[in-house]
């Protein structure tokens, strides 16, 4: 069974995203998602230019061998490009096996591991009341575990709050935007955040919490031996992950549980992490880390160390990538979380799919396959949209990692 087309589709529908389409001499498809936010075009020209020539007469069941394909053989290894590319390629992939098997994806991994996927929302607000309410709203929608995000005073903008409080997109205009950072005033404020949220409703939820890369790895130590008490599920990104030896310094200062690996693409990125036991999260995903397979490596290796999964499900997203997560997310039995951030109902329109929020879990349901597909004709109507990820820089003016 052979691959006979393979199609790059990119489309704008509120957001931009990039989807692979693969179709099969018998007429059986797959899709992949290849959105890499704010560098879209780059993976849509990698996919066009240079894999989809490769793909069209290959095996489409020769999932793995395809992969060494395309990772060993195209030479210049890893990078977000490259393996959301490959990723894109691999899911489809996947998709089409299990189609042609009569079966939900995460049946072909192994089977369910637990009755549903647990998942957290994003709750956020310029302001500690306007918080509480939102945090209210997602507990009364039947959510078990909510992140936390607040305005911080005399920070003009703060990464994860929004006017929008169900959409938040952070990309936006044909050149990024610009915004202030302190870091200090972070660390005095965030505290009470957290205090004002186990006030008001209390520890019966799970708090999640994103630093998004802001700190020093002594500033990430005192702040997660500062908040020890408020019982966050996690403290993600505190730092700039380059540089992994730092999470060593946090370790040794704070029992905080950290997740990190929203940026990783490979395995080689958080091997070390992993295998020293360093974080207790790993946040990759199949679009950004090479697909079902080599997420899955990823997840094998981390239950060894006794890391749990996290995987990053923000709306830069699409749903295809969603499904493909709550298929690994179903069977691996190291799960620990799933970020889950609604896509808009003309979203759902173009990516038509099955799985379902329903008391706090996803469930990926039990169409053969993902379980999602990609209305072409409709996808059509919204051409790609230049959009950049806002940049932040420090009250002296100097760049900083947004």
């Amino acid at each position: 069974m052979n691959i006979v087309d393979a199609k790059v589709i990119v489309t704008c529908p509120g957001r931009n995203f990039v989807t692979l389409k693969l179709t099969t001499e018998d007429g059986i498809s797959g899709v992949g998602d290849a959105t890499l936010n704010g560098r879209e075009l780059a993976v849509a020209s990698y996919l066009r230019d240079h894999v989809c020539p490769l793909l069209v007469g290959r095996a489409a069941d020769q999932i793995e061998d395809t992969w060494q394909y395309l990772y060993r053989g195209g030479y210049w290894r890893r990078g977000p490009v490259t393996m959301t590319a490959i990723g894109a390629v691999d899911v489809a992939l996947w998709d089409i096996k299990a189609k042609v098997a009569g079966l939900p994806l995460y049946q072909l991994l192994g089977g369910r591991s637990r009755v549903g996927v647990t998942v957290y929302g994003h709750a956020n607000g310029g302001s500690i009341p306007e918080l509480l309410e939102e945090v209210a709203r997602y507990l009364d929608a039947g959510y078990r575990a909510v992140r936390v995000q607040c305005g911080i005073p005399g920070i003009d903008s703060t990464y994860g709050v929004s006017g929008d409080k169900l959409f938040y997109e952070p990309a936006h205009g044909a050149r990024p935007a610009e915004t202030t950072w302190s870091s200090e005033r972070y660390l005095r404020f965030i505290p009470k955040v957290f205090d004002a949220v186990r006030v008001k409703h209390g520890f019966d939820f799970h708090m999640l919490h994103d630093v998004h890369h802001r700190l020093t790895p002594i500033e990430a130590a005192r702040l997660g031996k500062s908040v020890e008490e408020y019982a966050l599920f996690w403290l993600e990104d505190p730092i700039a992950e380059e540089l992994q030896e730092g999470f060593r310094i946090i370790r040794r200062h704070t029992t905080t549980p950290l997740a990190v690996g929203e940026v990783f693409n490979s395995i080689w990125d958080c091997h070390l992490l992993i295998a020293e036991q360093l974080i207790d999260y790993i946040r990759t995903n199949a679009t950004h880390a090479g697909g079902v397979t080599h997420v899955r490596r990823i997840f094998q290796l981390a239950d060894l160390h006794h890391v749990r999964t996290g995987s990053h499900g923000a709306t830069d997203l699409s749903p295809v990538s969603l499904a493909a997560s709550l298929h690994i997310d179903l069977s691996v039995p190291n799960f620990g979380i799933q970020e889950y951030m609604r896509h808009s109902a003309l979203t759902d329109e173009v990516f038509p799919h099955a799985y379902r929020f329903e008391d706090g879990y996803l469930h990926p349901g039990e169409v053969p396959g993902l379980g999602v597909d990609i209305d072409e004709q409709l996808a059509a109507r919204f051409p790609y949209n230049t959009a950049y990820l806002p940049v932040i820089r420090l009250v002296d003016g100097a760049m900083h990692d947004w």
